[in-house]
């Protein structure tokens, strides 16, 4: 080993200080790996290659390849999760074993023992290694493993999933190992970037999916979890402060997190299924940064009404959408905007999802009666300029929320329509007057995510329906396209991240005019058209034509908005391209 770090020392690759640092962790017992890993300073892919050079090992490519799950299920799980192993593959009785640490061997004998193979080591990147192992084996197959061998030895056998009225589930939920394994899901939920975790039991598994991107994706577990669903279960009830023994009905709690030095506020509900209950959990990343005005995805024209609308004094500002359509963010980014010393900032929400320096937040606790009629009536008696109510739910809210606005408050919310014009008729419907509509309300948002081609992987290609084209964007239909390949980084999706499309319906006085009478939503969408109101398709059109996102994206999240002489849609757009 002496031998090793001199000679790397007379190519440079060490300075004297390093060399020290790797000889000082070699006396306390670390592996040469690891010693020069971490005290050389040398990329790990650099090192792997001067290693693979000098001892002509074959290096790993595990981007072009990778075994199949029935390979390696020829393998003790046990010793490829505890060394970090991965076999390719097998060739005259030999095992290619893909490694990171070429000098600790253990790993490959006990391997060698195990399987009564030979085997031969191939260097790759660990973290490389470590994404096939979850992406083959299932995330927290490690603990799971161990679980099992657990049972064995103690002579238990789990033969139904379901039978856990005679277990200690506070007991197993307290378990070491189910601890560790609802520990690594979520922080493979953090990593991908997910929203929500669904964990849904069956006759015989048990699901666990993310929504990336607002897309589910369903997660590689281990078949064993299914056995210790109900401790599973029990740990996140523990976590939530929720009640374990109650399998009947339908309970909701909150977790907070540090996952990798993150804040994460985590949503709990549990329903009770045929199987066994569900439970779905809703991330909230503290630590995500707050997207001013100018990233939201909105087009110039938009942004510039939007801005005009916060400058005034007094009125209601609502942004509709589906869940998880980015409504509060679009929000929170409108009172950033207008954060400053002069005006008091009060805000009522379900849940806080960010922390606002210089804005008064106040959380609603429908359990000791804090409800968002009952907070906003209190809200006036602290003499606001700007309120922000979290969702307007009920008539109680919308009448209060309406006669803040008439008595000089500027107010934002949210409201659950599909499309803009599709909030003034709901506000009518809920019990609100339409002249109590017609004068507070002073603009409409309209707004859905969609997913952002991936940059890593981005192509043009030539869409093969031109016509199509030139029958949804006219004159102005680009002959090439973008999309995305797929790769690592976007998880094989095509896509990363997401940005917004807007419809956005500043209400003038024809369409106040038109509020009173009572009009329908589609004479109302219109009118809103005729004085320059984009669909949010058309919206979306805008992302497409400058290679931000795809066709099909744009036509998964919306639908054709134009309409005929008689009010009647008059199409749903070109079909998919891929």
């Amino acid at each position: 080993m002496n031998a090793i770090i001199l000679k790397m020392r007379q190519e440079d690759l060490l300075d004297e200080q390093a060399a020290r640092a790797v000889e000082a962790l070699l006396a306390e017992g670390t592996s040469l790996d690891e010693a020069l890993s971490s005290a050389s300073g040398l990329p790990e892919e650099r090192l792997l290659g001067y290693l693979s050079d000098e001892f002509h090992v074959p290096r790993a490519d595990l981007e072009a390849f990778q075994p199949d799950r029935a390979f390696l299920s020829q393998f003790p799980a046990r010793v490829l999760l505890a060394h970090r192993l991965l076999p390719l593959w097998q060739e005259n009785g030999v095992v290619t074993v893909a490694t990171s640490r070429l000098f600790d061997t253990s790993g490959l004998d006990e391997l060698r023992m195990a399987s009564g193979l030979d085997v031969r080591p191939a260097l790759a990147p660990a973290a490389e290694i470590g994404r096939c192992i979850t992406t083959l084996l299932g995330v927290g197959a490690d603990t799971l493993q161990s679980l099992v061998s657990e049972a064995g030895e103690n002579g238990v056998e789990v033969v139904d999933g379901q039978a856990d009225e005679d277990m200690d589930l506070e007991d197993a939920a307290q378990d070491a190992s189910i601890i560790k394994f609802v520990n690594q899901v979520l922080a493979e939920a953090v990593k991908r970037r997910a929203t929500d975790v669904h964990f849904e039991p069956f006759e015989d598994t048990v699901r666990v999916r993310y929504r990336v991107d607002g897309i589910l994706q369903q997660a590689n577990v281990p078949p064993e979890v299914r056995q210790f669903q109900p401790a599973i279960v029990s740990r996140l009830k523990i976590l939530s402060r929720l009640d374990i023994a109650e399998k009947r009905l339908p309970q909701d709690g909150r977790i907070k997190l540090k996952v990798a030095g993150r804040e994460i506020d985590v949503r709990v509900s549990v329903i009770p299924m045929l199987h066994g209950e569900a439970i779905v959990l809703r991330l909230l990343d503290r630590s995500t940064t707050l997207l001013g005005l100018e990233h939201l995805g909105m087009s110039e024209g938009d942004r510039a009404a939007f801005e005009r609308i916060l400058g005034l004094p007094h009125g209601i500002v609502l942004v509709t959408g589906p869940t998880g359509s980015g409504k509060t963010t679009t929000l929170y980014a409108g009172l950033s905007r207008i954060n400053d010393i002069e005006r008091k900032i009060v805000t009522i929400e379900d849940p806080i999802e960010y922390h606002l320096r210089g804005i008064n937040q106040i959380q609603v606790g429908t359990k000791a009666g804090l409800t968002f009629g009952r907070g906003l009536r209190s809200i006036l008696r602290h003499d606001p300029d700007v309120i922000l109510v979290g969702e307007i739910r009920d008539l109680e809210t919308a009448d209060i929320a309406v006669q803040a606005s008439l008595t000089g408050h500027l107010v934002f919310s949210t409201l659950h329509t599909n499309d803009a014009p599709g909030a003034l008729t709901r506000l009518v419907d809920m019990g609100i007057e339409p002249y109590l509509v017609a004068s507070s309300l002073e603009m409409v948002l309209a707004q859905r995510l969609v997913r952002l081609i991936c940059p890593h992987c981005r192509e043009t290609f030539a869409p093969d329906d031109a016509e199509a084209l030139r029958r949804e964007f006219g004159d102005d239909a680009p002959a090439v396209l973008h999309r995305g390949r797929g790769c690592r980084e976007c998880l094989e999706s095509g896509y990363l991240g997401r940005t917004g499309i807007f419809e956005t319906m500043v209400i003038s006085e024809a369409i106040r005019a038109m509020i009173l009478e009572r009009a329908s939503a589609g004479e109302i969408r219109r009118r809103a058209a005729a004085e320059g109101m984009k669909s949010l398709r058309e919206d979306g059109w805008r992302l497409v034509m400058s290679g931000k996102t795809t066709l099909a994206e744009v036509l998964r999240v919306t639908k054709d908005e134009r309409f005929n002489g008689n009010g009647a849609a008059t199409g749903a757009g070109p079909e998919p391209m891929s």
